[in-house]
């Protein structure tokens, strides 16, 4: 092997030998701080939607959809809504649901951990009516405005653990109605309709987005009506949980100009809310798949009214909140998910890292040089022994220039960088100079021959 390859190859085994106390300290603390944040998040996650057909059931396969890009399956459970999500919820068998406004309870459910992701869309509830039932009540409107004048009517308040007939109850009690004195029926959404326009119920109460395709239906649908809440606004100032909203004219169909005015309605805000047992990073995917899917204009907003964190009635969690009112970091564009995950969990332990390098590097160039000038004064040792042997004239003359010569011999193949040879140069002139000392100070003894 060349001399200056073998010169290279020593002066790297000497810095990876002085700076592995360092790395390896940096190695453990990494280690240690992965496995206790887990900064990767499980590979699938739950999520709670709503009944077939529903605006929660189309947008759950909308984030399933979203999320498969960065290798995240998403489960849906279908439920029977709201109420019924917020239960999953609470007993763990979903990670993440959407719960429409006025379902949670804000103390016992913040107790429980459950935290907001942001305010998604309104979901209007929706009163449809068969015009002919409304003719039966007042002969000269086939229009109903008003919550009393359903008395006498067969109405479906959807199923219980959607949610709904919470709702409805309470705004009969507001109107002094007693639910027991109705004529209440509890079908889920799609079999409601399908009574609906079969003539089988005369009213039908959903609670869903526009996007659902039951209110689709409903809306063109011969014969049936949707309710003008005249009185939305007492509503909306009565439930916290409400807010008055208005149907355009002409939003449904411009062309079929549908509906032919304005038509006042009710809506809760729905909440994408998750577990505080949920990942941090799943909980940081849906919150930006939530800008991407419910940012646009729809029906009773303009654009990029949604998402947002004032109307949620749970506390909004740190991910939530950075994706809709902060800046995602500059890395997320540049990243695959996995890395910037990682990045996003770790940067302050990679900071913490950082401080305490500067100061733990401080060791390393005493180190590396202390085994480069050990290769060197380890052999003084030897040479005080032969010194001292020397002094006292212990042992045998010849001898001793043997092991001075052996130790020159050795000191030649010691190979230490170009800024550490002036040691090694100290070292050969120290053997040299006692090696002169011997001769001049115990000169060889005459042979017989000599003597005679």
């Amino acid at each position: 092997m060349p001399k200056t390859l073998k010169l290279i190859l020593l002066s790297l085994r000497d810095l990876i030998v002085s700076a592995g106390p360092v790395v390896f300290i940096v190695i453990g603390a990494l280690a240690a701080a992965y496995w206790y944040l887990d900064p990767q998040p499980p590979k699938t996650v739950t999520l709670a939607t709503g009944p077939a057909g529903s605006a929660y059931a189309e947008f759950g396969k909308r984030y399933a959809s979203a999320l498969k890009t960065n290798g995240i399956e998403v489960v849906l459970k279908a439920t029977d809504g709201a109420a019924d999500n917020l239960q999953m919820l609470r007993s763990g068998e979903a990670d993440i649901g959407f719960v429409r406004g006025g379902s949670a309870d804000p103390v016992a459910d913040e107790e429980a951990g459950l935290m907001s992701l942001g305010s998604l869309f309104y979901e209007p509830l929706w009163l449809f009516y068969r015009s002919d039932a409304a003719r039966k009540i007042d002969p000269n409107s086939a229009a109903l405005t008003a919550l009393p004048q359903l008395r006498s009517l067969r109405i479906n308040i959807d199923k219980q653990g959607s949610g709904v007939p919470d709702i409805v109850e309470k705004m009969f009690k507001a109107n002094h109605i007693e639910a027991r004195t109705l004529r209440l029926s509890n079908l889920e959404p799609a079999p409601a309709v399908d009574a609906l326009l079969a003539g089988k119920v005369d009213v039908v109460v959903l609670a869903s987005a526009p996007q659902s395709p039951l209110v689709q239906r409903l809306l063109r649908a011969r014969g049936i009506q949707l309710m003008d809440f005249g009185q939305s606004d007492a509503y909306a100032r009565r439930f916290a949980f409400l807010s008055a909203v208005t149907l355009p004219r002409g939003v449904v169909d411009l062309a079929a100009d549908m509906p032919p005015h304005d038509v006042a309605l009710l809506a809760a805000t729905t909440s994408l809310v998750a577990s505080d047992q949920t990942h941090p990073a799943l909980r940081q995917l849906f919150a930006q798949s939530a800008q991407t899917l419910h940012s646009g204009a729809g029906w009773f907003n303009r654009a990029r009214d949604f998402p947002n964190t004032r109307t949620s009635e749970l506390p909004v969690s740190p991910e939530g909140d950075r994706a809709i009112n902060g800046t995602p970091p500059f890395w997320q564009r540049y990243l695959p998910f996995w890395a910037s995950n990682l990045i996003e969990r770790m940067w302050l332990v990679l900071g913490g890292l950082v401080v305490l390098m500067l100061p733990l590097s401080k060791i390393v160039p005493p180190l590396y040089q202390f085994r480069v000038r050990s290769r060197v004064f380890r052999w003084y040792a030897r040479l005080r022994e032969i010194e001292t042997k020397v002094d006292t004239r212990a042992g045998d003359r010849d001898a001793l220039l043997d092991e001075l010569d052996e130790l020159d011999r050795v000191t030649h193949g010691i190979a230490v960088p170009l800024s550490y040879t002036d040691e090694l140069y100290a070292l050969r002139n120290n053997i040299y100079a006692v090696r002169k000392r011997l001769l001049a100070n115990w000169p060889k003894e005459p042979g017989p021959a000599a003597a005679s």
